[in-house]
């Protein structure tokens, strides 16, 4: 990269996206992605956006690191951790083109409908705030959690960004919004370190990530603090409406990007197969098998013309 004001740019967008994540606890990666992907490849975009995530968390976990809910956590990390290999595995090995247009589809799903099931009630509904009360709201740990947990972990695998799917079952099971975020912030400290851990074995980075890195590293602890002090703020009722609002425009933004790649892909793999045809018939036609077949087929033609002759 040369240009210099494609790196603040960068900055711009990492300022707004950590943010968003300093007051709900997730989201900045998948809101960053597609526009640093843009700029950088996402090859060099989610290292990146990984290691900006992972000193997030990192504060987070540092300022409030007593609210905790390592019962969950732990429940969380397992399940997640479980789907990490398989999505380093795609992010070094395969396209994630598909995988992000299917990603975008279900945050749509997922915040629309949690925007609707929560606009409607009271702007003074509190979320529960003692550890009793959050027992008393735990989702019931199923089959169907316990997969969406897996697949958040493939995500994050592939593209740091897993938490559109850990929000399915964290909105649940921690009503508290301080207990959210900094539950979820402990997650991302641990994947994103196993992440980096990844990167290094594999010669990932390089020495434009770590030209990028300082660059926006203003950038991101000016959004961190904005959005540590925003979190503290905000009323639950907003809280609610602003992690599904999140994960509804991270999906809207990710579905953009993910739908074009996916048509430019699709286009290409037509354009492929009809050239592979079209090669394969020229070889045949030029054997002595293709020139039988050629003879045959119009012969077939010649006799069932003298047949209806007849």
């Amino acid at each position: 990269m040369n240009n210099i004001y494609q790196i603040l740019l960068i900055g711009v967008i990492v300022f707004v996206t950590h943010l968003l994540e300093g007051i709900t606890g997730f989201g900045c990666t998948v809101l960053a992605l597609p526009f640093v992907t843009m700029i950088l490849g996402i090859k060099e975009a989610v290292p990146v956006l990984a290691v900006l995530a992972w000193i997030l968390a990192g504060y987070v976990v540092m300022t409030s690191r007593k609210k905790i809910v390592w019962k969950e956590y732990i429940y969380i990390v397992l399940h997640v951790g479980a789907g990490l290999p398989l999505g380093m595995f795609v992010f070094q090995k395969t396209s994630p083109v598909y995988l992000k247009f299917f990603l975008a589809i279900f945050m749509m799903i997922i915040g629309i409908n949690g925007l609707c099931r929560n606009w409607k009630k009271s702007k003074t509904d509190k979320l529960p705030e003692t550890d009793q009360e959050l027992v008393n709201h735990s989702v019931k740990k199923n089959i169907a959690m316990s997969l969406i947990l897996f697949f958040g972990g493939l995500v994050h695998g592939a593209f740091a960004g897993g938490g559109p799917f850990v929000v399915v079952y964290a909105s649940k099971a921690l009503r508290n919004k301080s207990l959210f975020r900094v539950s979820l912030c402990m997650l991302w400290l641990t994947m994103n370190s196993l992440l980096m851990i990844q990167y290094t074995a594999t010669n990932v980075w390089t020495q434009k990530t770590g030209v990028i890195l300082l660059i926006v590293l203003p950038f991101l602890a000016a959004g961190m603090l904005i959005g540590d002090f925003l979190h503290h703020r905000v009323n639950d009722y907003y809280f609610r409406l602003s992690v599904y609002g999140t994960l509804a425009a991270s999906g809207g933004i990710m579905l953009y990007d993910g739908g074009k790649n996916l048509l430019c892909v699709l286009a290409g793999a037509c354009k492929y197969r009809i050239a592979a045809y079209c090669f394969a018939l020229s070889k045949l036609c030029k054997t002595s098998l293709g020139y039988y077949m050629i003879w045959f087929v119009s012969r077939q033609k010649y006799d069932h013309n003298q047949w209806d002759k007849k």
